[in-house]
């Protein structure tokens, strides 16, 4: 969101004039920040005339200096590609341009004259400060024609001085933001030029804050407010001093944390010290700074008691982490600890952080180990010999170096991925070799897996339901702590609360399948073992499948048999059937003209997609995972899944059950939430590749525009229907019965196939209606638990309130109401099974689906039957169809004629895992099941050699 002063801003011309406003520029600071200013104006045509940076430290370009503010002192941890990263002065002198790297501009408050002469003679016509953290004179500031604009991270006049982002997040503020403005003689006090804001989110850092908006975004804006600035349509907006806050600089010296306080307070210190320069408290006399904090938002788990100097109550050593106690009596989470020593812990370790076992080395592994050996020396050029107990840090490593250390290792030992954060929990060179080994191996990716269930007795077992979002392996509270109650429709009581995802989460799920995708043991795996692995994944659920069908039924009102037989049943076949397919995933060669005298070679590969976005609805909420998840799966993809927010509770324990097959972790992410906010931040992420959806086709279309402007990406859609069911005169009556209440009635109406308009000849149209209705008195209407139910609840409230209004609108516009068209009179969202008749085409009920057990029947002359294919092909959809005759002729001749994507003949429903299923038209396009639904998740990259 932009400002006032940024919404004037952001209009301004893009035509050849604007294009040929160029200014002389001077950059004045450093960091990578600052080089990726620079490289930007060069590309935007800007001429940079001088760059001024610090100067090198111990022989190398620092990307630092010792700098004053917040944003500067973050650089130190994030020059996340150290050997590019020597910021505008290394890019600059590759450039050719003009760098100087002077000491100091002033020595006792007065300039340096022959620092001024200097930068004088470049002849900037502005001088963009991105960081800077050396004091510029004010006859420099104001030399140039046109002055100087400078970066700060705040939405000011709020936060003015050198710990922006760190008071944001200490003072709990709801939005942060940066600011371009005009430097004058003041502390953060000159004109606005623009400003750009955004959300904070509740789990926010200093870290995550400045990595997702304030660097990108703070880029993209300096570029801008220079162009404005050779446009002539830079504004100067005097900053007001209603709000202005001033706050002092944030050192380690001052980060002790007030346990004192309510646990959000405590959480907003940490956070707003993560990671530079960290909050810290004295633990059994040591100072441990805290790091990964989160506010608790369900019940806390048992753990060891720790007690804490300062702390209101004493905290516990979980599975989890570390859990504070704020006055409040509410909890937070800490994950890390670090010590005096450098030394970094998950702090759920705390207790046995002394506790390791060693690994015997590989001649391989030995050699690797000599690697690394050379590695550190090179970066500790101070230490005369590497030993097994060289300390990192006590050598004189800083964060800087930790990055330069990763990217070396994962560009010199067999491309393992380690995080900065793993160089923190080993410092010492025998542990970082014992830690790298296990990560070689991939010993260390197994952890215990701790599931917080909501249980139940019901259906004569205990049923244990995880509730809580499933990231990177781990089920975990959403990242604002906020949860939602899913409520059982049969009586409308609540089973248990769930966690409500939030775009960070969604964030960070993504990052995780990211990361197992392109570097972790699923995209290196053997097809064939990752074949192994859905079958197990198959076998476990088989395994839990009453407990699956239970917590089907309770969540979405589906009768225990069908979900036993159906929901269940068929999710377990589907994996099985693409876990057949891992191995069988194959190209092909291409026969092609030959450039002579040479030969060529030209043949195709199938190759996964990515990161894959699932967003299945409420109806079969198992099957829906498993007929999507499964073909993506096996095509070697990582996925984030959303199920329905009304149903998440078989997709959660699917997630369960997929760590206990051995999935590694980020493979699979589940995250209950509104469609709204996660399936909207899944449609726009660019590092998703392929969205798979089953829904309405109002939000089909609002996902396929989304995927469209965000990055393209694949996109497969199952929408609505409103599928035809021919029933011909020649037809066997009982089965036409049986079969055509069971289009419209199977799972309670909430079947995407279900017919929507039954079409009956006239001749027998009154005694099909007769038969249905005798039928439909027949019909148990329950407990969908309860062994005798036939037809159990609507899904939820909202859908019952529809389907009621549905019926309503059926008999203002002059259909007869045969039967039903009434809630069920007893507890829950149960409505009964309905049949409207005398359905005129132009009616309401004739176009729109119910997705409920209404059947609309329409007559058609006898024999006519060209006549009922044009009334049964007049609709925007195109998800199924049906006909019902004895008379192999006519049926061939109707089921070549129906634009569906499914025709079903004398019988309905029938689905296999083996056969392709989708729709045309307005019921979307691409297919699930069968080998079809594979090539949704694979693309094709052609080959050709020449030999």
């Amino acid at each position: 969101m932009l400002w006032t002063a940024s919404q004037v801003c952001r209009r301004f011309s893009t035509s050849s004039t604007y294009n040929q406003n160029k200014l002389k520029l001077a950059i004045i600071g450093q960091s990578l920040f600052g080089q990726e200013v620079y490289s930007n104006l060069r590309k935007s045509g800007h001429k940079v005339v001088g760059v001024f940076t610090v100067p090198d430290k111990d022989g190398k370009a620092d990307p630092l200096g010792r700098p004053l503010s917040c944003v500067r002192r973050l650089h130190c941890l994030w020059g996340e590609v150290w050997p590019r990263d020597a910021a505008a002065a290394m890019s600059a002198e590759k450039d050719g341009t003009p760098v100087f790297k002077f000491p100091r501009w002033r020595v006792k408050g007065k300039p340096v004259p022959e620092v001024v002469e200097t930068y004088k003679s470049v002849g900037a016509e502005l001088n963009v400060m991105p960081f800077c953290s050396q004091f510029i004179p004010m006859n420099i500031i104001e030399h140039p024609k046109h002055g100087s604009i400078i970066y700060h991270p705040s939405i000011l006049p709020l936060h003015r001085g050198a710990s922006a982002i760190n008071w944001t997040l200490i003072h709990g503020d709801k939005k942060a933001g940066f600011t371009v403005f005009w430097a004058d003689d003041g502390l953060d006090t000159g004109p606005i030029l623009l400003q750009r804001e955004c959300a904070v989110e509740p789990n926010d850092t200093v870290d995550t804050l400045y990595n997702r908006f304030l660097f990108p975004e703070g880029i993209k804006a300096m570029v801008e407010s220079v162009q404005l600035i050779a446009d002539g349509k830079a504004p100067r907006i005097a900053q007001s001093e209603e709000g202005a806050s001033y706050e002092g600089i944030q050192k380690k010296s001052n980060a002790k944390i007030d346990l004192a306080q309510s646990a959000e307070a405590i959480h907003n210190w940490i956070r707003g010290h993560d990671k530079v320069p960290g909050a810290w408290t004295v633990i059994n006399g040591q100072a441990v700074t805290l790091y990964s904090s989160s506010l608790f938002g369900g019940s806390v788990p048992a753990g060891q008691p720790l007690e804490i100097e300062g702390a209101s109550r004493t905290a516990l050593v979980t599975k989890s982490g570390l859990v504070l106690y704020g006055t409040d009596g509410k909890a937070l989470l800490v994950k890390n600890l670090q010590f005096e020593d450098g030394k970094m812990i998950p702090a759920s370790k705390y207790f046995s952080s002394g506790e390791s076992s060693s690994v015997e080395l590989t001649d391989d592994e030995k050699k690797m180990a000599e690697e690394i050996r050379n590695i550190w020396k090179g970066i500790l050029s101070n230490v005369p010999v590497i030993e097994d107990t060289t300390d990192f840090f006590k050598s004189g490593a800083a964060s800087m170096d930790v990055v330069r250390l990763v990217e070396e290792i994962k560009q010199r030992c067999a491309g393992v991925h380690l995080q900065n954060e793993d160089v923190y929990m080993a410092t010492a060179f025998q542990d970082f070799i014992q830690m790298f080994v296990q990560r070689l191996r991939g010993e260390d990716q197994e952890e215990e897996l701790t599931v917080s269930y909501a249980t139940k007795e019901v259906n004569n077992m205990t049923v244990k339901m995880p509730h809580q979002c499933f990231i990177n392996g781990k089920f975990e509270d959403a990242d604002n702590g906020k949860t939602y109650a899913t409520i059982n429709p049969t009586d409308g009581s609540v089973i248990c609360n769930v966690s409500y995802a939030s775009v960070g989460d969604v964030d960070r799920a993504v990052a995780a399948a990211k990361e197992a995708f392109d570097n972790g043991p699923w995209g290196r795996m053997n097809p064939r073992d990752r074949g192994s692995l859905l079958y197990k994944l198959a076998d476990l659920m088989e395994e839990h499948q009453e407990e699956l069908a239970t917590i089907e039924s309770m969540d979405s009102g589906a009768v225990y048999t069908l979900a036993l037989k159906t929901h269940v049943g068929m999710s377990i076949q589907t994996f099985r059937y693409f876990a057949g397919w891992c191995d069988k995933i194959q190209g092909k060669t291409i026969p092609i003209n030959q450039a002579r005298p040479n030969r060529n070679l030209t043949f195709t590969k199938k190759e996964p997609l990515g990161v894959c976005a699932i967003v299945i609805p409420w109806n079969y909420p198992l099957m829906m995972l498993a007929w999507k998840s499964a073909a993506c799966l096996a095509a070697g993809n990582t996925l984030v899944l959303k199920p329905a927010q009304v149903t998440p509770l078989t997709a959660l324990k699917f997630a369960e059950l997929s760590v206990r097959a051995g999935i590694p972790k980020g493979v699979i992410n589940i995250l209950p939430g509104s469609g709204g906010m996660v399936g909207q931040r899944l449609s726009d992420h660019p590092h998703i590749r392929k969205l798979g959806f089953t829904g309405s086709t109002p939000i089909g279309k609002q996902i396929m525009k989304s995927c469209a402007l965000s990055n393209l990406k694949k996109v497969s859609l199952e929408l609505g229907g409103k599928s035809p069911l021919i029933i011909f005169a020649d037809c066997d009556m009982d089965k036409a019965v049986r079969m055509g209440m069971s289009s419209v009635y199977f799972n309670k109406g909430e079947n995407c196939i279900a017919a929507g308009r039954l079409f009956v000849e006239e001749c027998i149209h009154d005694e099909f209606i007769r038969r249905v209705v005798e039928e439909i008195k027949k019909m148990n209407i329950g407990d969908p638990l309860d062994r005798s139910t036939d037809h159990g609840p609507q899904n939820h409230k909202a859908h019952l309130d529809k389907l009621l209004e549905y019926c309503g609108i059926g008999l203002k516009e002059g259909a007869t109401l045969v039967y039903g068209g009434r809630q069920v009179d007893r507890p829950g969202y149960f409505m009964e099974p309905t049949v409207f008749t005398d359905v005129e085409d132009h009616m309401f009920i004739a176009k729109e689906e119910s997705f409920g057990p209404v059947m609309v029947v329409s007559k058609f002359k006898d024999g006519d039957v060209d006549s009922v294919l044009q009334r049964a092909n007049d609709t925007e959809y195109g998800l199924a169809s049906g006909v019902f005759t004895r008379d192999i002729n006519k049926a061939m001749y109707v089921s070549e004629r129906l634009e569906a994507g499914t025709v079903f003949v004398n019988t309905y429903n029938k689905t296999d895992v083996a056969s392709p299923f989708g729709g045309f038209k307005q019921s979307g396009f691409g297919k699930d099941l069968g080998e079809d639904a594979l090539m949704e998740y694979l693309k094709t990259k052609a080959v050709t050699v020449e030999y």
